[in-house]
């Protein structure tokens, strides 16, 4: 997959077409505040797509990114994020709201947080919980 080089796209200005079997989509400042686990992502494509939710509202990243599944074929999306970022948590949202727009049955997600310059793997189940700080408290 990855030809020894990076291609970091703004995925706001991609076109939907230009899409590949693998989408890596990404924080945009991952590249600066992590650059290890960054350039770690560049194993699983050589695009990689950045958006600033604290620029873009999320429901224009969401419509995006579903333009780009009806125009493509896409395996696999990967979203990556720094940890503890108020406004690029809202990447691991996106996933949910996307299957509740198209049936995706065959569309792997996979989600990493970026700490100490490493990627951590963050389940589905860990997403919702972020979601319910309601139920976040009760287990204290």
């Amino acid at each position: 997959m990855y030809n020894g080089r990076n291609n970091k796209k703004n995925l706001m200005e991609t076109n939907c077409y230009d899409v590949q079997n693998t989408m890596v989509i990404v924080g945009s400042c991952l590249d600066k505040m992590q650059p290890e686990a960054y350039k770690n992502l560049t194993k699983f494509s050589n695009i990689i797509y950045a958006v600033c939710l604290e620029e873009t509202h999320i429901n224009m990243v969401i419509t995006k990114i579903i333009g780009m599944i009806c125009r493509a074929h896409i395996d696999k999306i990967i979203f990556a994020s720094v940890d503890k970022s108020p406004h690029c948590i809202q990447l691991h949202y996106i996933e949910n709201e996307i299957r509740k727009a198209m049936d995706l049955p065959n569309l792997k997600i996979i989600h990493y947080v970026a700490v100490n310059n490493n990627l951590i793997e963050i389940s589905n189940e860990t997403i919702k919980k972020s979601k319910a700080l309601s139920e976040l408290e009760k287990m204290k």
